[in-house]
């Protein structure tokens, strides 16, 4: 995955660092070309010097290029325009956002660009918004450590018996929508063509229940 994160404080440089290590070409943008030296020594990334809404500077960054735009300056004016002009000009189809304002968010859901707040879980909510975007976590609880997420069921899991979804410690099935109505799991129901299910999965095992829907469970 190519991604393109502008802003260069603690949230960007962490998530950054995150991203090479994991093996993704990550490219970032700061005004002040001081904020390089924030970058662990030997950072095997790109940095670009200048504003994160300058043609010129998000062509040198390679966002006509790039699967994901991270906009986590500590402005949400410049986050705003950097984000719609990564979704909206370049196209990336992958748009994040950092807002401290809260009241400022539905501004950015107006334009379809998802928004993450607070500071304290910051990097790992983006990190999953990237990677798990499809699981996106309705809910979290603590410092984010335990999610609720809520996904449709593909084919390949259509009939299993919902309590061979559960993983102990990691995985429980705690909700089920079907034809509209929630329902509480109960022993010996099976799933069905289109039912929504909610999971409480720890953060650590996202990755895991991503791969129980992509493929058959358990293997």
């Amino acid at each position: 995955m190519r991604v393109v994160i502008v802003g260069c404080g603690r949230v960007g440089t962490g998530l950054a660092a995150q991203l090479v290590r994991e093996g993704h070409s990550v490219c970032l943008i700061d005004e002040r070309p001081e904020a390089r030296s924030l970058l662990p020594p030997g950072f095997p990334g790109d940095f670009v010097t200048g504003s994160g809404f300058s043609r010129p500077v998000l062509d040198a960054a390679g966002a006509g290029r790039a699967d994901a735009f991270v906009a986590v300056t500590s402005g949400d004016n410049g986050n705003l325009v950097s984000a719609r002009t990564a979704k909206e000009t370049y196209r990336v189809p992958i748009v994040l956002s950092a807002v401290h304002d809260p009241q400022r968010a539905d501004l950015f859901q107006e334009f379809g660009i998802p928004t993450i707040s607070g500071t304290r879980w910051a990097m790992g909510r983006i990190h999953r918004m990237l990677l798990h975007r499809h699981l996106d976590p309705e809910l979290a609880f603590g410092g984010g450590e335990t999610l609720l997420v809520r996904s449709d069921l593909p084919p390949h899991l259509w009939g299993r018996p919902l309590v061979g979804f559960d993983v102990e410690g990691e995985i429980r099935v705690v909700e089920i929508t079907r034809a509209g109505r929630s329902l509480l799991p109960a022993h010996g129901v099976r799933s069905e063509r289109g039912d929504l299910v909610t999971f409480a999965v720890a953060a650590t095992a996202l990755g895991r229940l991503r791969g129980f829907l992509d493929k058959e469970l358990g293997t």
